[in-house]
């Protein structure tokens, strides 16, 4: 029964936090006549303070009680969520008269605060994730693995059609009625998501007497000192810090608490696991807006493009059952094994679209023009492999993401309105071989995610639980951001399969961490069979 109360609980706020990360980017874009400037610094500031803040935030998971951790991530993400919606709801209306106060500089604290804000939630939100996906179902299960495996994988289903479903649902309201409306209707959904979400943890709370029992979190520095005042004979050494002042005291324990979470990251027996994990977040196979953008280059239309995203949450869906029945016949790492070979397996169906007919990549753009006839020569070798690109306006040297100076935003796919229609590529296999390789490896993909997050789940004790899991937060987050640095570096569609390359070499890179992982798994596991 507690199973489907956190379940309920998960449906909202996923599906709330959907919605918010779907509406924020839209609104933001829209705020600075639809640029892309603060919808960049708003990721930036998210990221870079989820890497910084990270392991921070996992160690106030560990040393608070459970329920105090739910309750007060709930409510500061809720609320900032509640008051962002608010300022953007009268900057939406008072715009113009913002925009005359204090010579425009208003207008920026608007924007200073609505970022803020946002990314306050952003970290209530991660503390809630940690805390729940990675502590409370644990203990719910009663650390029965396979009890552990089914939650694990019908979160990520919830996951995935919560991906779809959200931003729909937010999209068409904003569209039908108006950005103030689609403020409105956040939040009010955060307001009443509040006591619903409220409701469930405290009952899940009080039916499982399990989560009220915490063991005390122990200081390592501590005992690294305690241990040497043994073997030496002596008492423990008292540290004489109380001559500081209290902000030097303060900026010291956050710098010893974050190099004692990526300390405590770097021995657990599952780091390398988890670094592989990390390192799948450097790659542009995915459906977000650089592969959307690439899309549109190359002749697909938007319909095409959600269903293909359609397809694509099909297909992930697909790796959570896939997930279920290789752990109960292969085991869990055996099953990481599985689905490491599928994912790569079916990448190489994206490394061949580079090579296909219809791609458009060049690299002689990569290289500068030394003499006249070299120049004469590349500009002939461009012109012959660039009517392959989808022409846009202003030539075929366009970024991924051209100007969206008229936009519509669907499923976290974006419509451009300005992309000529008339004008198709010389092929589709390219296309076609890109988007077969990005939906198949999905199943592969989810799959070896659920076999890395249980593996963290058992294998890290219960006192560190909340610090590795933020540092592994911070290693995503920090693995994505090289993704953008990549594109900002190539941004133009004959550089895509440069990107494809790369992308594969880092997935790459991470499987064979886990692929060492797995053979120290098994070397231990037969060491033990042998005593």
């Amino acid at each position: 029964m507690h199973n489907i109360k956190l379940l309920f609980y998960v449906i909202f706020f996923k599906q709330g936090d959907r919605m918010w990360h779907f509406a924020i980017s839209v609104f933001l874009i829209e705020l600075y006549g639809r640029n892309l400037l603060l919808t960049a610094v708003f990721g930036l500031v998210v990221a870079g303070s989820v890497l910084l803040l990270g392991a921070l935030i996992g160690d106030w998971v560990d040393r608070n009680p459970r329920n105090k951790v739910a309750h007060a991530s709930l409510f500061i993400q809720n609320i900032s969520v509640t008051i962002c919606s608010i300022v953007l709801m009268l900057v939406f209306l008072y715009k113009q008269r913002i925009e005359q106060i204090w010579d425009g500089w208003l207008t920026v604290v608007c924007y200073t605060v609505v970022i803020v804000l946002a990314d306050v939630a952003n970290l209530a939100s991660t503390a809630l994730t940690i805390a729940i996906q990675r502590d409370w179902i644990v203990v719910i299960t009663g650390y029965n693995r396979g009890h552990l495996a089914g939650m694990n994988a019908t979160m990520r289903r919830i996951d995935q059609v919560t991906n779809i479903l959200a931003p729909l649902a937010v999209g068409q309201v904003m569209t039908l009625a108006s950005n103030v409306v689609g403020c409105g209707f956040i939040l009010g959904w955060n307001l009443v998501s509040l006591i619903v979400e409220f409701f469930f943890l405290s009952r899940v709370y009080r039916i499982v007497p399990a989560l009220s029992i915490k063991p005390p979190v122990e200081d390592e520095d501590e005992d690294e000192d305690q241990a040497q005042g043994i073997i030496q004979g002596q008492p423990k050494p008292v540290r004489k810090i109380t001559n500081l002042p209290l902000c030097f005291r303060r900026f010291r324990w956050l710098v010893s608490t974050c190099k004692d979470g990526w300390r405590a990251y770097y021995r657990q027996p599952v780091f390398l696991a988890g670094m592989g994990l990390a390192f799948l977040y450097t790659t542009v196979l995915g459906f977000d807006c650089i592969t959307t953008g690439y899309a549109y280059t190359q002749g697909i239309s938007g319909s095409l493009l959600s269903l293909l995203m359609g397809v694509s949450a099909i297909t992930g869906l697909m790796g959570t059952v896939m997930f279920t029945r290789l752990r109960k016949t292969y085991g869990l790492v055996n099953t990481g094994i599985i689905s490491s070979c599928l994912h790569l397996g079916c990448l190489l169906l994206c490394v061949c679209s580079v090579f296909a007919p219809g791609s458009p990549m060049d690299l002689s753009l990569l290289v500068p023009s030394i003499t006249p006839n070299s120049s004469t020569e590349l500009g002939g070798m461009t012109s012959q492999r660039q009517k392959h690109t989808y022409p846009l306006r202003g030539g075929s040297n366009q970024p991924l993401l051209p100007d969206r100076s008229s936009i519509h935003w669907t499923n976290n796919t974006v419509l451009f309105d300005n992309v000529p229609s008339g004008t198709a590529p010389e092929s589709y296999i390219s296309i076609i071989l890109l988007f077969l390789g990005v939906i198949t490896a999905r199943i592969g993909l989810w799959s070896f995610d659920l076999t890395v997050t249980q593996l963290l789940q058992e294998n890290i004790c219960e006192s560190e639980r909340g610090v590795v899991n933020g540092v592994q937060s911070s290693m995503n987050y920090l693995m994505d951001l090289l993704h953008f640095i990549m594109v900002i570096s190539a941004p133009q569609p004959q550089h895509f399969g440069i990107l494809v390359i790369i992308s594969v070499l880092f997935i790459t890179t991470g499987h064979t961490m886990y692929f060492f992982y797995a053979h120290k798994d098994v070397q231990k596991e037969h060491k033990g069979n042998l005593l």
